[in-house]
């Protein structure tokens, strides 16, 4: 898979970022032509990574939220990045309805719904360190990149 096309977006963990996060990276995947309900899938899965990444790395303190996005021929990949407390057990936190934060009355549908919008959900988790968010969209009816 050959990468056409990179950016990179660094934000406070603030949940007023999450809106910006999500309209970057469907400006970005327009590139590709994509259909509006494939733009919608991917706000909808970014959207959920950025908020996982505000409410549960950083525990009520201020830390950086990444964001890549690569372009491919065919489809999109985006990483939500986050250098705070880690994911204890990922294959739990990735259970439907399961949330660390029951006090915040959260679904623990997240990555559910990332699961549901993308293609691909990949999660990396390392405690004290961070999470790593990785999601995989094809575009079906896209351009090629590069040919005008």
């Amino acid at each position: 898979m050959k990468i056409k096309n990179e950016m990179r977006l660094e934000i406070v963990s603030k949940s007023q970022n999450e809106a910006f996060a999500r309209v970057v990276v469907a400006a970005f995947a327009a590139q590709l032509d994509p259909t509006l309900e494939e733009i919608a899938d991917i706000k909808t899965a970014v959207s959920e990574a950025v908020t996982n990444a505000i409410i549960h790395a950083y525990d009520q303190s201020i830390g950086i939220v990444e964001i890549v996005g690569k372009l491919f021929d065919g489809g999109i990949i985006v990483e939500i990045m986050d250098r705070g407390k880690g994911i204890e057990n990922i294959e739990e936190a990735m259970q439907p309805l399961y949330t660390s934060k029951p006090e915040l009355e959260r679904s623990g549908m997240g990555f559910t719904v990332m699961e549901t919008f993308m293609d691909e959900v990949e999660v990396t988790s390392s405690l004290g360190k961070g999470t790593r968010v990785r999601m995989v969209k094809y575009i079906k009816h896209g351009n090629e990149m590069g040919k005008t």
